[in-house]
């Protein structure tokens, strides 16, 4: 299966809070997205990785992923080397994505930051022939994709473009809260953690209606770039 975007995201759900209505909008005009887990996110307070598996599974099917995988590294403490980069490399040498969504550059979490400059590290690296994989015994060929962007997080990052999601932040939302174990319930008897909180579940719209604001429109999200970001003419500049 080849794809037309990976996300990546060092824990499950950085992808569903950062860039979920993105995708809920791409996979509606019939592009096929998959998702890619890092960790399974087993040192979270709240729940447990079991429970963050099943989550992500009910998650992806809300958004109507075309395949989901978990690479499980260590949840607080994957580095960023030979063994890590090469294990990212074989999936997208694999999927063959056109785009990688990622963690952003800059984060409260130590996993986002690493997971960023991992994953953008692989999708170089994924380009060099000379590099070999193997998928079912069959070596991998070389596969760079065309464009890296970063998500945004905790953070208040200045975005280097947004993407209008107007009419996909309740399939965003759905997704999200997929992840019950994680985000604000009155009723929960679990420790209160910074994602918890109802304030951070507010901000899953109102951050992304500020940015909408911006931009005139409702809904919005934001990403960064290693690259300038480029157009044929100003037309495409809306």
């Amino acid at each position: 299966m080849k794809l037309d975007i990976l996300a990546i995201g060092a824990h499950p759900d950085d992808v569903e809070m950062s860039c979920g209505a993105t995708l809920a909008k791409e996979i509606s005009f019939g592009k096929k997205v998959g998702i890619l887990d890092l960790t399974r996110g087993e040192l979270g307070t709240r729940g447990s990785a079991e429970i963050r598996d099943k989550e992500a599974q009910d998650a992806a099917k809300i958004l109507g992923v075309s395949m989901r995988h978990n690479l499980e590294f260590a949840d607080g403490f994957f580095e960023n080397n030979l063994v890590t980069q090469l294990e990212v490399v074989k999936i997208i040498r694999k999927y063959r994505p056109e785009i990688v969504l990622c963690n952003a550059i800059d984060d409260r979490h130590i996993d986002h930051g690493k997971g960023s400059k991992l994953v953008s590290d692989a999708c170089f690296l994924s380009g060099l022939r000379k590099i070999e994989t193997y998928h079912e015994g069959n070596n991998q060929g070389a596969w760079r994709p065309k464009h890296v962007y970063h998500y945004i997080q905790w953070n208040e990052l200045t975005p280097d473009f947004v993407v209008d999601v107007t009419g996909f932040m309740e399939k965003k939302l759905e997704a999200v809260f997929a992840y019950k174990s994680q985000f604000y319930d009155e009723e929960s008897n679990e420790p209160e953690t910074p994602i918890s909180s109802k304030n951070t579940m507010d901000s899953l719209s109102y951050r992304n209606q500020n940015l909408g604001r911006l931009i005139g429109t409702e809904y919005a999200e934001g990403f960064t770039v290693e690259r300038p970001v480029a157009v044929n003419t100003l037309e495409d500049l809306i």
